[in-house]
């Protein structure tokens, strides 16, 4: 429709391993080092793999009461405190209840929490996936919808582009949209070295995320949580809101091939992103800057690589892997990458990918190492996937 409604992101906010919010974390990102460390939150002697990238302390009485925190996990607890700097940053959640929304992407769910609960942890709904969605909603008065998406390393990137629809379809003017996911412990570390993804370079944590690298072998697990605030670009307009970009466009696919490898060719992807710049009713010429998936596991960048390259032509756009520095952070991942979309939107820069010194000659990539470069003005697009072959795209563009 030609009078489909725009959004833009007016707010943003971060807890992160790389900086607990959005300019510290982008500083971070642009120096291209790996903040991965052996984990501090629990004892990981006898773990086969005992690094992760863990977030920094700050204070959480400055988000929750006494009596939230001790009914809240630890992604609540990440996801509730990201999000409240969003809407402080977007100036307010500013519209009738009835027409807000919240859309949080996890992985969440009995498992660690379940233990942690039997220990003396939270209550049983705070275990359950859509604990963050619902004290979002509650905190923030929102009486449209409230939804909860659980695609693994896709939910952060799926959950920004629901907000897309939302506004796009007329069904919200302003929607609270991110990720949060905290699944380092003993279990899931033990649980994901038996899969074969984590890298187990144990001895040297720093190096261990090596997105496209020739010498690669697996992700190292994190946690996080990013929000940003998605609004009309009427109803931003209205209330005089300061617009960091435009969310122009949103692609989703499945892969339809395995429950966790990805399929080989990448196919998958490239019909999220070519579905994306559909979406944005952009082409590939107007992309600046491709903020990849890529967590550092041999088969997942390569199938990614080909698809960049069957979209974009070999080395056709530069390539970022933001996870070489900050780790993948699982349902948080996809919503981390968009609020770094939109400040490289800003800033017309696409940050280095850290630990990237020998580029797999497999991938035909652009891609940005050492420095960050300098890439004008024009659209950045973030690619999410998940286990399972789910897949999302993003396309943010300058402000409108």
């Amino acid at each position: 429709m030609a009078g489909r409604p725009r959004a833009v992101v007016t707010g943003l906010g971060v807890k992160t391993p790389c900086g607990t919010d959005p300019e510290q974390m982008w500083t971070l990102l642009l120096a291209g080092r790996s903040v991965a460390r052996r984990v501090t939150g629990f004892d990981p002697s006898g773990l086969p793999v005992d690094f992760g990238c863990e977030v920094p302390p700050f204070d959480l009485d400055c988000y929750l009461t006494a009596k939230e925190d001790r009914r809240a996990d630890r992604a609540t607890r990440l996801g509730v405190s990201a999000a409240q700097d969003a809407v402080v940053d977007a100036g307010g959640f500013d519209a009738a209840p009835e027409r807000r929304a919240v859309v949080v992407g996890t992985t969440g769910g009995p498992g660690p929490a379940s233990a942690a609960r039997r220990a003396g942890g939270p209550p049983a709904p705070a275990t359950l996936p859509n604990a963050a969605a619902a004290a979002l909603a509650i905190r923030h008065d929102v009486r449209g919808a409230s939804l909860c998406v659980a695609t693994v390393g896709a939910s952060g990137g799926h959950a920004v582009g629901e907000a897309l629809r939302l506004v796009r379809e007329g069904a919200a003017d302003v929607v609270l949209a991110g990720g949060t996911d905290a699944p380092l412990g003993p279990a899931a570390l033990r649980a994901y070295h038996d899969l074969g993804v984590l890298s187990g370079r144990t001895g040297d944590p720093g190096r261990a995320s090596r997105p496209f690298d020739a010498t690669r072998d697996g992700f190292v697990l994190g946690e996080g949580a990013a929000f940003v605030v998605v609004e009309s670009a009427e109803h931003a307009a209205r209330r005089g809101a300061r617009v960091y970009a435009e969310l122009a466009g949103f692609g989703r696919t499945t892969d339809a091939y395995h429950a966790t490898a990805p399929e080989p060719d990448g196919e998958g992807v490239a019909r999220a992103v070519a579905a994306a710049l559909h979406d944005a009713r952009l082409t590939t010429r107007d992309v600046v800057h491709v903020s990849a998936h890529a967590c550092s596991t041999p088969a997942g960048d390569l199938a990614e690589a080909r698809a960049l390259a069957a979209v974009f032509g070999p080395g056709g756009v530069p390539v970022s892997a933001p996870k070489g520095a900050m780790g993948h952070l699982m349902g948080a991942a996809g919503a981390v990458e968009a609020v770094l979309a939109v400040l490289a939107v800003r800033d017309g820069l696409a940050p280095p990918t850290a630990n990237l010194v020998d580029l797999d000659p497999r991938c035909e990539i652009d891609a940005v190492t050492a420095v960050p470069r300098k890439t004008g003005d024009g659209a950045v697009v973030t690619v999410s996937s998940g286990f399972g072959g789910h897949n999302a795209a993003l396309v943010l563009h300058p402000a409108p």
